[in-house]
Order: structure tokens, then C-alpha cells, then sequence
């Protein structure tokens, strides 16, 4: 698929979610680098479009601010 690397990743969660995820970490490695790689993904995919859109954004239709 792709060539990967680990990478270490030191992030502030509330204490609850922490638990989870630190329980994920042990149980399921797999599945927390499933979940990273998920949501940078979709991060990546969002700033894409944020960036490439917004000139194209101009002739799709009117905008809700537009209508109101």
C-alpha cells in the first residue's frame, strides 16, 4: 500500500478519554493507528478542499448568507 514509519504522538485528553485511549494503546495497537490515520486523513481531505474550493465556490449557486 504505502511505505510507514512510526512516530511518537503526545496529545492532551480529557482523563476519561485518556483511559480509553491508553487502554486502545495496549489492547489494539492497530486499531489506534487505524483511528490517527482516519482522522488526519479526513484533516488532509478538509483542507484540500477548504483551499481549492473556495475559488470554485463562486459558480456552483448561492450561498445560504446569500439567500437570507
Amino acid at each position: 500500500m504505502w511505505e510507514t514509519r512510526a512516530v511518537q504522538l503526545n496529545v492532551r485528553l480529557p482523563r476519561d478519554i485518556a483511559a480509553q485511549a491508553e487502554e486502545v494503546q495496549n489492547s489494539d495497537p492497530e486499531f489506534l493507528s487505524r483511528v490517527v490515520l482516519y482522522g488526519l486523513t479526513r484533516r488532509s481531505i478538509y483542507q484540500h478542499l477548504r483551499e481549492h474550493g473556495s475559488a470554485s465556490s463562486d459558480s456552483v449557486g448561492p450561498t445560504a448568507q446569500s439567500i437570507v
